[in-house]
């Protein structure tokens, strides 16, 4: 027969294996609750990063950073709502070179006097205007409503050729007193173009007309055929 320990031997055992084994295993620095805190920590910032990235995409596409629906200042300030919605005077009047280069281009004091040397030939608000086209006088310094970075490349001319619209990138300018940007310019809006033009092409007698719609029938294939249009997203086309 094996050999049994008296009860009192048992129990003293047992509180020398749990001394043992209170010895050998490692103390508990944290409490038990910060196992439930980490796991919040955790799943919290992962939450902090998406919303930040959230707001983030929303930031650059508002107004206040892409200056979107904001009147620039100018030094005289001129109406396009007058001008082009009222006399009706065509776009190529004032931005010469906007079928044969890159740059629009930008009214001379000249361009301006041929009509304001007779009328409102007075108003104190022309006064930078006349001491421009004075003999020796300072030109006027527009300033840029539709500012792209210094790496991208666009080209107006080539728009115009293919049948893209003026309000397609301007917007309605013949509805503005003051100018302003109506798109962010951002790379998604150039792609979104890009990717689909049927949704701007028109014929190119109608280029210059911002109040032009679409007639019933119309088939912008016709055009993307006859000046040969097609869907370029290519990072060469505007970084060159």
């Amino acid at each position: 027969m094996s050999a049994t320990l008296p009860s009192d031997g048992v129990a003293r055992a047992g509180r020398e294996e749990a001394q043992r084994g209170a010895e050998t295993a490692m103390p508990q620095i944290f409490h038990r609750s910060f196992n439930v805190i980490s796991r919040v920590s955790i799943f919290g910032a992962i939450f902090f990063l998406v919303a930040l990235g959230w707001v983030g995409a929303k930031t650059v596409r508002s107004p206040s950073y892409t200056n979107a629906f904001t009147a620039v200042e100018q030094p005289v300030p001129f109406s396009h709502r007058h001008h082009v919605g009222d006399l009706k005077i065509d776009c190529r009047y004032c931005h010469t070179a906007v079928e044969e280069s890159a740059f629009a281009g930008m009214p001379t004091s000249k361009t301006c006097m041929n009509c304001h040397s007779q009328i409102w030939f007075r108003s104190p608000m022309l006064a930078p205007l006349r001491e421009s086209y004075r003999e020796g006088g300072p030109p006027l310094e527009w300033n840029r409503v539709h500012q792209l970075p210094d790496f991208v490349y666009f080209n107006h001319s080539i728009h115009i050729h293919k049948g893209i619209g003026c309000v397609s990138c301007h917007g309605r300018v013949d509805e503005m007193p003051l100018t302003w940007q109506v798109h962010t310019l951002h790379m998604d809006w150039c792609l979104d173009c890009h990717r689909d033009p049927e949704k701007h092409v028109r014929p190119r007698q109608q280029v210059f007309n911002l109040a032009w719609e679409p007639p019933p029938g119309f088939d912008p294939e016709v055009y993307l055929k006859k000046y040969k249009v097609k869907s370029k997203t290519s990072c060469s086309v505007c970084h060159r």
